[in-house]
């Protein structure tokens, strides 16, 4: 749609109905079928004057997959689960007023740049068409998304240096972006080109809320001890068949404060979950710094996303602030008198191959050096490394799960070849994670740090790295 007068026209709008908070359990369940209905509406002028909604209808009935899932129904034990009755929409969703925010090089630096939050972004100039039909359903979302995505507008003709910063450079139309965390650690901007209608830009939003929170299967699951880094770690217990979207907003909120985890859960009489006293979901459990695990709160009930989120930010906030005091407490304890422990990675050799990283162990992590100080870096992180627990999952139980080494680049480029043609040549030092049993690995080429080879270790142990296959059996000589 371009700037300028609009005729009058008719969109036909089918789709599932749409139960808002009505259940007695409190969680919103949308979902169901329904049956199509016509909506229609007319432009004149200005269609950003007033700034009204300018559809005509209620964008909230339209878009009924934000909490996609299954549910219970009207199950006694809840978990975002409606009643199943329809509610008439009231008009006080629309009285909380969302105002969009004029960007500038420092709001973006302050409260967007890397804060965990999901943001809309207008990127406009004054001769740009379409600014106001985007910015009316911009507003239209942002309303009804309220708590999870926040909403911006960049005047380029003001904030050269922001677009420039960010590559977006604005021609004959409006660019609207989401600055989002569902593909990496920090957020970056994806462009949007769908429909300029609140369905589909509520959808293009959901599939792009932080996902930091890791899928888990109750019935197997325990809190992993030591896991790294060293955090709270949180899992929520509803009865949806995906990650909630109210979930996944507080993942990134908390990202790198928390460790998230989440899970489907259909029958609270588990045993795992009567030792975590849970009579009703959802249902939030914490694991504290020190080990211990505890019921932050069951039965949880809200009645919007925003509230929703609200509520899990005060539990998760109030979960934090007990263990800054529990680490406070620990760092004032004397340390035990203890001898150091001497922890040497070995220096691979065909002599020792077999018994370090031959088919007895299911993964091995080679620090690959080409030079002295390469090679005194890498021991002390992997030294330092193998002596934490880095299982996640109960995959890796045994205490021989993951073996250590180090291995002389220069002196073995053919055993390298195997891996890579290139024999990385070019890497002064670099992590290879090998899996002997399967003729899988991955290489991790970045700056090693200790953050950073650990966040690999993990990643590898927990399934999250893609994994190549060898081009011949690495031998060494």
């Amino acid at each position: 749609m371009g700037a300028g007068n609009f005729g009058s026209h008719d969109f036909t709008g089918g789709g599932p109905r749409t139960t808002y908070f009505s259940s007695g359990d409190g969680w919103q369940t949308m979902g169901g079928q329904g049956n199509s209905k016509t909506f229609s509406f007319s432009f004149g002028g200005n269609p950003g004057a007033g700034g009204g909604n300018p559809f005509g209808f209620d964008l909230g009935d339209v878009f009924s997959n934000m909490f996609a899932g299954g549910s219970m129904g009207g199950s006694q034990h809840g978990g975002f689960a409606g009643s199943g009755r329809p509610s008439a929409r009231t008009s006080s969703q629309h009285k909380n007023p969302v105002t969009i925010q004029e960007v500038t090089m420092q709001t973006f630096n302050k409260e967007i740049a890397d804060q965990g939050i999901t943001w809309l972004l207008l990127f406009y100039t004054q001769q740009a068409n379409g600014q106001f039909v985007l910015e009316s359903v911009l507003e239209d979302v942002a309303r009804s998304l309220d708590g999870a995505v926040r909403a911006g507008k960049v005047n380029c003709d003001n904030e050269k240096a922001l677009c420039k910063k960010n590559g977006v450079s604005v021609g004959k139309s409006a660019r609207l972006f989401i600055y989002s965390y569902s593909t990496a650690e920090k957020g970056s901007l994806h462009e949007y080109s769908g429909d300029s209608d609140a369905k589909s830009l509520k959808t293009f939003c959901q599939e792009h809320l932080p996902r930091f929170s890791r899928r888990v299967d109750i019935t197997q699951f325990n809190f992993p001890s030591n896991a790294l880094p060293n955090l709270p770690e949180v899992l929520l217990l509803s009865t949806k068949k995906d990650t909630p979207a109210m979930w996944r907003a507080v993942s990134g909120m908390f990202h790198s404060r928390l460790i998230f985890y989440d899970a489907e859960v259909q029958d609270v009489s588990l045993p795992l979950l009567k030792r975590f006293g849970v009579k009703n979901v959802p249902a939030l459990i914490g694991r504290t710094v020190n080990g211990e695990v505890q019921l932050l709160k069951d039965g949880i009930s809200v009645k919007d996303l925003r509230s929703g989120i609200k509520e899990l930010k005060t539990l998760l906030e109030s979960f934090e602030k007990k263990n800054k005091k529990l680490a406070s407490e620990q760092a004032k304890k004397p340390a035990k008198a203890s001898e150091p422990k001497e922890n040497k990675i070995p220096l691979l050799s065909a002599s020792n191959f077999e018994e370090t990283c031959g088919e007895k162990a299911p993964v091995c992590i080679i620090g690959v050096f080409k030079s002295n100080k390469a090679k005194e870096k890498l021991e002390s992180i992997l030294s330092e490394i193998s002596q934490k627990t880095l299982i996640r999952g109960q995959s890796y139980s045994s205490g021989n799960a993951i073996t250590y080494a180090l291995l002389d680049g220069n002196k073995q480029s053919a055993f390298l070849s195997s891996f890579d043609k290139s024999g990385y040549k070019s890497s002064d030092k670099l992590l290879l994670a090998y899996k002997p049993r399967r003729g899988r690995f991955a290489v991790y080429k970045g700056e090693v740090s200790m953050e950073e080879a650990e966040r690999f270790v993990v990643s590898v142990l927990n399934g999250d790295v893609q994994l190549s296959a060898t081009g011949q059996k690495p031998v060494l000589r």
